[in-house]
């Protein structure tokens, strides 16, 4: 099974609680353990709101989530003018009350890539393994094929059920 979640949303403050509950509610009904969603809102709301504030003349932005295996994909589109996200990579001041979100999502993202389409806006990808409590409904859902062919079943480590890397970093769909 996948799960995909795609929203247009304004570039407006107020669209950034709508996805991040909506997703939220998903993984939570798939079992995905509390600090694996609570870094998940934290980089999509990161992401948005670089949208939000830089992604001008863009009136709107489109957010897509894929639940597949072990993995959650986010891919933020803005059609605003793109920018140059090497020369981003500098550390804010420590006064600075802006400047860290890039920051934060490296931080919390297992893979994280940009895209400037210039002139034609930009994606921001971020990928996060996903961690499932234990019996949770997300471990025969999401990986029910590799449990049907016998392959790697989820393991339970500690008290955290984690189920391998089953998708190597960079094997995604291309956003159009």
């Amino acid at each position: 099974m996948e799960a995909t979640i795609a929203l247009r949303l304004p570039r407006d403050a107020a669209s950034v609680p709508v996805i991040r509950q909506l997703l939220d509610a998903s993984l939570g009904a798939l079992g995905v353990v509390p600090q694996i969603r609570e870094d998940i809102q934290l980089m999509l709301s990161e992401a948005c709101s670089n949208v939000i504030q830089h992604a001008t003349p863009s009136d709107d932005y489109m957010v897509s989530t894929e639940l597949c295996r072990d993995r959650c994909v986010i891919k933020v589109v803005d059609a605003g003018n793109g920018f140059d996200f090497p020369g981003v990579s500098s550390s804010p001041s420590p006064t600075s009350e802006h400047g860290r979100g890039l920051l934060i999502m490296q931080a919390l993202a297992d893979d994280i890539r940009f895209v400037n389409r210039h002139e034609r806006g930009s994606i921001v990808c971020l990928e996060k393994i996903l961690h499932f409590v234990e019996d949770a409904p997300g471990l025969s859902l999401l990986l029910s094929e590799e449990l049907e062919l016998g392959q790697r079943v989820p393991e339970v480590v500690g008290d955290r059920p984690h189920v391998g890397n089953h998708l190597p970093a960079g094997d995604h769909a291309d956003v159009q």
